[in-house]
């Protein structure tokens, strides 16, 4: 708990308080590209040689209006909710740099990375086939700041063009930046670490085309072009360092591209230990030991990262290296979404392939942080035991991400230990058994002895596997009754080994298992009651699903606790999308 000395001498209640708290380590222990525009008008595709940052004046939208703001986030850092709406705020962060404080910059900044898909380098990407020329398309951080004791950067989504757009308009359309904004804020009430929603506005006179799905369209791809409201949306986190920035980095290390290749990769990392693993790697150790933790710190928080993904059935859905963050949390909600009928392969965006499915999230991870681990290599090639030692620890991350998940089934079934029969058991009866997987394992908290209790959760097969009948199963009900039987033993041997009670084992289990969960088809109606200007949705889905855990009105139960209709299986910007935002 705070300290209220601190939490009164650390409140934050006018934007004059807010600019003080500014620092920007990043273009202070960093290199600006050197043939950056300096007043920050670079808003055409150009490729970038070196330089870890590009100085950009935001574009602001017109006639901004206040949508919404984290009231949790502005707790956290200190901020009276009466500064969302403050004149200075709402210009900061509506893209109008120019007037915000005599203190602060009147520049933003945007950075460059590279690409690897499922490991596997990529420049073609780039407009230029050289991957200089890809980053920031429309991102562009214009604060950092230390906010009681933490370090925060604050950047806009969809605040204009940078010099990666690649011929885009920079802009984001109120439809993704409302998904965007309530999903981080779900996120990280449901304990999972992520970046966080500052705040959302739209502009109640700009609009832009986009290729999206008519209604009840079953097409695969969107199949008209609709006119969207713009917004930004602002997101906060201790950094936005991502793999693919430090892989830019080695790349032009290992092919010496520029005098300069090598000491910026340095330059970078130590800036990466600087921002993320402060409090966890002494810098006062020789710098390559400091880069073999930065390795072994990474692959236990990324690991764990993606086996919270799995617990309550989140799908990145385009898990590159530039979608990975080096601090270890969730960052860019674009093709994400959360798993309601159980399928391993779940894949919620059209162009991400099983090899971004559900369950193979933890590969895609192995491959991200074997990426991130070759980043490394340009800086111990002298060292040829380090090298060894990476090798080592990239090699390891099979065996840890298999630890972190089976502690994670544990806790979710209220074991004592994983156990791979119980395991595997249940997931055939679910492969066998079309089942909500939020449903099924909240219901399954409760500790049932009979498997009526789950029926709830359960849809029947009919001859789409995708597209099933309200009907509960009934055909495999012994098996289900026996799988029951088995882990009903577990847990009371579990009771009686701990000497704890049924009871306190389901309170457990519910700190777990979320009983409210996002599901698309509750809140394409908050986006699209927005564009007529009813916010009232947003705030609805934005309260309930801040406290996913708890329960809520017997109201919220029966609108939100609930299978998905059959109406909206299969049906385009519902059961998929694409990355059209």
């Amino acid at each position: 708990m705070d300290n209220p000395k601190k939490t009164a001498r650390s409140f934050i209640k006018t934007f004059d308080d807010f600019a003080r708290s500014a620092d920007y380590s990043l273009m202070r222990s960093l290199n600006c590209d050197p043939d950056a525009i300096q007043d920050g008008h670079d808003h055409s595709p150009r490729q970038v040689f070196t330089g870890h940052y590009v100085p950009v004046k935001p574009s602001p939208i017109p006639n901004p209006e206040y949508i919404a703001h984290s009231k949790s986030l502005f707790s956290e850092l200190g901020f009276s909710d009466s500064l969302a709406q403050d004149e200075h705020f709402v210009r900061m962060f509506t893209g109008d740099l120019s007037q915000s404080h005599p203190t602060l910059p009147t520049t933003g900044w945007a950075c460059g990375y590279a690409l690897s898909i499922f490991g596997t380098e990529y420049t073609q990407q780039c407009p230029f086939q050289t991957g200089n020329g890809y980053g920031d398309g429309r991102a562009i951080s214009v604060f950092e700041g230390l906010i009681r004791a933490n370090r925060w950067e604050m950047q806009l989504k969809g605040a204009g063009r940078t010099p990666y757009c690649r011929g885009a308009d920079g802009r984001a359309v109120l439809r993704s930046s409302i998904r965007e904004f309530l999903a981080q804020e779900h996120m990280h009430a449901l304990g999972i670490p992520t970046s966080r929603s500052l705040c959302l506005f739209v502009s109640k006179s700009e609009t832009v085309n986009r290729p999206w799905y008519a209604d009840d369209s079953v097409s695969s791809d969107p199949d008209r072009i609709v006119s969207e409201p713009v917004a930004i949306s602002t997101r906060a986190a201790s950094s936005f360092l991502r793999v693919g920035q430090l892989e830019l980095f080695s790349r032009r290390a290992r092919e010496q591209s520029h005098p300069e290749a090598l000491a910026e990769l340095r330059m970078i990392l130590c800036h990466v230990i600087e921002r993320e693993y402060q409090l966890t790697i002494d810098q006062n150790r020789v710098f390559e030991q400091q880069l073999l933790s930065l390795a072994e710190q990474f692959r236990d928080r990324l690991s764990n990262l993606v086996a919270q993904w799995v617990r309550v059935g989140y799908c990145q859905g385009n898990f590159n290296s530039d979608n990975c963050a080096v601090g270890g949390f969730t960052l860019d909600y674009g093709p994400f979404g959360f798993m309601e009928l159980f399928d391993p392969y779940y894949q919620p965006w059209t162009g991400g392939g099983r090899h971004f499915s559900f369950l193979a999230q933890p590969i895609a991870a192995e491959r991200n942080f074997k990426t991130f681990c070759s980043t490394l290599r340009p800086l111990l090639a002298n060292h040829a035991g380090y090298l060894d030692t990476l090798d080592t620890i990239a090699d390891s991350f099979a065996e840890v991400m298999k630890k972190a998940l089976e502690d994670m089934w544990a806790r979710k079934l209220g074991l004592e230990s994983y156990s791979s029969d119980i395991f595997h058991a249940l997931m055939r009866l679910l492969l066998q058994t079309p089942t909500d997987f939020t449903l099924f394992f909240r219901e399954l908290s409760n500790i049932p002895d009979d498997i009526r209790a789950l029926e709830k959760s359960f849809y029947s097969r009919a001859n789409n596997a995708t597209a099933p009948s309200d009907a509960p199963q009934t055909d495999n009900a012994a098996q289900w009754a026996e799988w029951l039987k088995n882990w009903r033993s577990r847990i009371d041997r579990r009771c009686s080994t701990e000497g704890c009670s049924v009871q306190e084992i389901s309170t457990q289990m519910k700190l777990v298992n979320p009983k409210y969960t996002w599901r698309e088809w509750l809140v394409v109606p908050a986006y699209q009651r927005a564009a007529e200007g009813d916010y009232s949705l947003v705030h609805e889905i934005q309260h309930i699903f801040n406290m996913p855990y708890d329960e809520q009105t017997v109201q919220v139960e029966q609108n939100y606790y609930r299978k998905k209709p059959l109406e909206y299986f299969n049906v385009g910007g519902v059961s998929h999308y694409s990355c059209s935002s």
